[in-house]
C-alpha cells in the first residue's frame, strides 16, 4: 500500500506518542524529527478548525530551512473547542481539573489540522469530531488527573485512557482524530500524492 510514497523520506514532526502510534499503524516508514520552541500562537480572529490548521502550517514553516528535497513533512495540531473557546494543554493540575469540569455533561468538538509539506508544495486539511461527555463527579475528575497524564493533551484528556472509557457518552466522527491524528483522512490524502 502507498507505493507512491517510496519517492519520499517521510518525517513526522511530533513528539506525541499517540501520533507516532497512529502513523505507525498505517505501515509507513518514517523518521521523527522535533524542534524545540516552535511558536504555536495564532491570531485571535481565527476560530474552530482554523486554529489547528494555522498552527500545523506554522510548525511546518519552522522546519522548511532544514528540509531536504526528498522529504515529506507531516505536522499536526489538535484543539478541543467548546462554547467558542479553545481548551489547549492544561497549565497545571488545577487547570486540568477545571477543563474537565467544563467538559462534564456537555458536547464539544475536537479539531485536528494536518499539514503535508515538501520543499515544492504544501497541502492542509482539518478533521472535526463531536464528543459528548457524561456528567463526571469531582472524585472521577480528580482520580483521572492524579493517575494519568492529562498535562500533554488538549482539553486535559485522552479518549484512549480511563476518562474516555468511563466518560465519553458518544462520539460523532473519527475516534483517531480525537486521539490526535485523523489517520483515515491522512491515508486518503497520502494516496493522492
Amino acid at each position: 500500500m502507498l507505493e507512491n510514497l517510496k519517492k519520499y523520506h517521510i518525517v513526522l514532526a511530533s513528539n506525541s506518542p499517540r501520533r507516532k502510534e497512529l502513523l505507525s499503524g498505517l505501515g509507513i516508514d518514517y523518521e521523527v524529527r522535533t524542534l524545540s520552541g516552535v511558536d504555536e500562537s495564532y491570531p485571535d480572529t481565527l476560530a474552530g478548525g482554523e486554529i489547528p490548521e494555522y498552527i500545523a502550517c506554522k510548525k511546518a514553516d519552522a522546519y522548511r530551512e532544514s528540509m531536504k528535497p526528498e522529504e515529506l513533512l507531516i505536522t499536526a495540531d489538535t484543539i478541543v473547542w467548546q462554547e467558542s473557546r479553545v481548551l489547549g494543554k492544561p497549565r497545571d493540575k488545577q487547570d486540568a481539573i477545571e477543563m474537565l469540569r467544563m467538559l462534564s455533561g456537555k458536547k464539544h468538538q475536537v479539531f485536528t489540522g494536518v499539514c503535508l509539506t515538501t520543499l515544492n508544495w504544501k497541502k492542509t486539511f482539518v478533521v472535526s469530531s463531536d464528543v459528548t461527555f457524561d456528567t463526571l463527579s469531582d472524585e472521577e475528575i480528580e482520580f483521572y488527573v492524579e493517575h494519568y497524564q492529562p498535562m500533554d493533551k488538549a482539553g486535559a484528556y485522552g479518549i484512549q485512557e480511563w476518562i474516555g472509557y468511563i466518560g465519553v457518552q458518544s462520539i460523532n466522527g473519527s475516534f483517531y482524530n480525537v486521539m490526535g491524528l485523523p489517520v483515515q483522512k491522512l491515508y486518503k490524502e497520502l494516496k493522492l500524492l
